[in-house]
Order: structure tokens, then C-alpha cells, then sequence
């Protein structure tokens, strides 16, 4: 039997630790609810009502119409995010992810004009093509990294520019573009066959892309790889230390060309699901910036598949409900992108904040079981 006077052994740690829950879902509410003082008080300087400006995006987000633009919206940011994400985990700073994503669709585009095969081969097809080339053009920040020392950061920031350019020498009549008869000043690849169209799903609120399926599977093997697979742990062990990765027996230089190949390859997929289930060519229709909202999203969500997943779909819904704030009441546009910028500022500041207390909350949790096991100890010494 055990004896009454006995330390009390540790509750074994469940499978779910609500308390860190409840903390990591703090850092994000509490980004968020800054950004709507912070905004609520600009609109208000500005003569604004805000609440009335809230009311709006709720009821248009809400609706079945802005619904569906907001699930499209972020199938996009999702895997905008996710490719972000990924070079984060292994403490990698893959700001290339724009140029990268534009060069991949215009593979895409291409190869997709001009060739027709049976759509169980050609998706596949347009799919590969798309990450071959992302994870192509991501791997010279990763050659650099490894055998140069050049910064990530320097050199996805260039290359960004770089496919920029690219994109405008290929983008010409007579090469990736059709050649152009009469005045038109349109230039952009031919549309992809009609093997390529991705489907798409008809609902009351309008159509809704197939593709979401695609993106959800990029958020599952994303999570898997990272949990379940040695892969996985060393990319984790590698973010957090380099140096005991390296101790532990992991090739650290292998690591990182694999992680911003891999980072790539999600990031060539981003333009895909305009491509395929909507414009169906690449041109001026294709919408600039997602890769660097994708980094945005990747730090309300803190890199994790399933927070991603969430702020995905608040930047979606910002971004699509936030259309209707000239039309309703005359509200400035911007007013949209100041609450995601905050929100991003906030994120740094509420991390800190939760960071802060969860640490205060694990020395009190110490404190309380060596003191929980000193009395023990002490009633053991009496009743001896």
C-alpha cells in the first residue's frame, strides 16, 4: 500500500493541455482585438461611424455571395501561407515566395496552352510544373545560404525582383504570349485547354473552387510531414538549433536546400487556383502581392497548419467583406489594409505578451510542486 505521507506523483500529461490552448489562442484573439481599437478609433478621428463599418463586412461576409469569395480568397492566402510557413519552421526567412509563385503559374500557363492531354493527366501535369519550377527558383537562396553565406533574406528579396523580370521577357508576342494582330496592347499567354479547368462547385452564393480540396491537402501533409515523419523533427530540431542538429547527427546544408525547395514547390502552387478555375491565362489579371500577404498569414497563424487555416480565412474575409465599405457608406478602402497591417503589428506585441505570463505560469507550476514536494518531505522526516 501506498503510504498516506507519500509525494503525490505528477498528473500525466494528457493528450490535449488546455492551458497552452487557451495561450495559443490568446496571442491571435488578442492581435486581432488591437487592430479593431486601434481601427475603431481611426474611423471614429475620421468622422466615421465604426460600428456601422463592422456591421457592414459582417453582413456582407456573412452572406452566401461573400462567403464563397471568402473560401476562394483563402485557398489562395492558404497556400500562400503554408509555403511561407514551412521555411519558418526550419528558421528560414523565405521572402521569395511572390516571385517565386509568379514564375510557376506562367510555367503553368504555358505548358497549359500548349498542350491538351485527358484531365486525370493533365492537372497532375499543370501541378508539377508549377512546383518544379517554385522549388527550382527558390533553391538558389538555398545553394547561396549554404555554400556562399548569403542571406536568405538578401537573396529572395533580389530574386523576387529578378522573376519580375523574367516574367517580362518571357511575357512577349512570339514567346510565352501569342503574337498580337491590330492595336491591342493585351499581352498575356494563351488560355489553357479545357482539359486544364479545375472544377469547381456551383452553389447558391455563387462558384465556389474545386481547388480548396488541393490546398487542404498541402495543410495535412504540412502537419504530417512536420509531426510524424524524422523529417519533420529534424527540420524542427535545425530551426531551434543548428548547431545541436548538426551535434545530433543532421545534415544541416542538406536541410536547408530541401526546406526552401520544398517552400518553393507550395509556393508555385499559389496562382493555380485563379489559373484553373477562373482566368484560365496568366497575364495582368493575375493578382500581385500574395506572397508577401502569405507571410502575414503564416505569423497570425503561427506557422501551424490549422492557425494558418483560421487566419487565412479572417484576411479573406477582411479583404472581400472590406469591398463593400465605399459602396455602403462612403468608408475609405484602406481602412482594410491599416486593420491587417495591424493586426500583423499586434501579433509581435500579444506573442510577447502571452510569451510573458505562459512563462510566469510555468515558474509558478514549479514553485508549487517543489514546495508541494519539500512539505512531503518534511511530513515523511516527522512521522519517521
Amino acid at each position: 500500500m501506498t503510504s498516506p505521507n507519500a509525494p503525490a506523483k505528477p498528473k500525466a500529461a494528457g493528450r490535449f493541455d488546455v492551458e497552452r490552448i487557451l495561450l495559443g489562442l490568446a496571442a491571435p484573439v488578442l492581435a486581432v482585438l488591437l487592430s479593431m481599437a486601434i481601427c475603431t478609433v481611426l474611423l471614429a478621428v475620421s468622422g466615421k461611424d465604426p460600428f456601422n463599418a463592422f456591421d457592414v463586412m459582417f453582413r456582407y461576409g456573412t452572406a452566401s455571395d461573400g462567403q464563397v469569395l471568402t473560401l476562394n480568397r483563402a485557398t489562395v492566402y492558404y497556400l500562400a501561407a503554408c509555403a511561407a510557413a514551412f521555411g519558418f519552421r526550419m528558421n528560414l526567412f523565405n521572402i521569395g515566395v511572390e516571385g517565386q509563385y509568379r514564375l510557376g503559374v506562367l510555367f503553368a500557363a504555358f505548358v497549359g496552352s500548349q498542350v491538351d492531354l485527358p484531365s486525370f493527366l493533365q492537372i497532375p501535369l499543370l501541378l508539377v510544373t508549377a512546383m518544379v519550377v517554385g522549388g527550382l527558383w527558390a533553391s538558389i537562396a538555398g545553394l547561396l545560404k549554404v555554400y556562399r553565406g548569403v542571406s536568405e533574406v538578401i537573396s529572395t528579396i533580389m530574386l523576387n525582383a529578378i522573376a519580375t523580370a523574367v516574367v517580362g521577357l518571357l511575357l512577349i508576342p512570339g514567346r510565352f504570349a501569342p503574337k498580337v494582330s491590330g492595336t491591342s496592347n493585351a499581352i498575356q499567354t494563351a488560355p489553357v485547354s479545357e482539359s486544364s479547368h479545375f472544377f469547381t462547385i456551383e452553389t447558391a452564393g455563387g462558384t465556389l473552387w474545386g481547388f480548396i480540396v488541393i490546398a487542404a491537402l498541402v495543410g495535412i501533409l504540412f502537419q504530417f510531414t512536420l509531426s510524424r515523419t524524422k523529417f519533420g523533427f529534424d527540420l524542427r530540431a535545425t530551426g531551434r538549433s543548428e548547431s545541436a542538429a548538426k551535434a545530433s547527427g543532421v545534415n544541416v546544408k542538406r536541410m536547408v536546400i530541401t526546406s526552401m525547395v520544398v517552400s518553393g514547390a507550395i509556393a508555385g502552387l499559389i496562382g493555380l487556383p485563379e489559373l484553373l478555375s477562373s482566368s484560365y491565362y496568366f497575364g495582368q489579371s493575375i493578382q500581385p502581392g500574395l506572397g508577401f500577404t502569405g507571410i502575414a498569414v503564416a505569423l497570425l497563424g503561427r506557422n501551424s497548419p490549422i492557425g494558418i487555416a483560421f487566419s487565412a480565412l479572417l484576411f479573406a474575409f477582411l479583404d472581400v467583406a472590406g469591398t463593400q465599405l465605399p459602396l455602403q457608406g462612403n468608408y475609405p478602402q484602406e481602412i482594410v489594409a491599416v486593420m491587417q497591417g495591424t493586426i500583423v503589428i499586434c501579433v509581435v506585441v500579444a506573442y510577447e505578451l502571452v510569451r510573458r505570463y505562459g512563462l510566469k505560469r510555468q515558474q509558478q507550476k514549479v514553485g508549487a510542486e517543489l514546495a508541494a514536494q519539500a512539505a512531503a518531505a518534511a511530513n515523511k522526516e516527522v512521522a519517521a
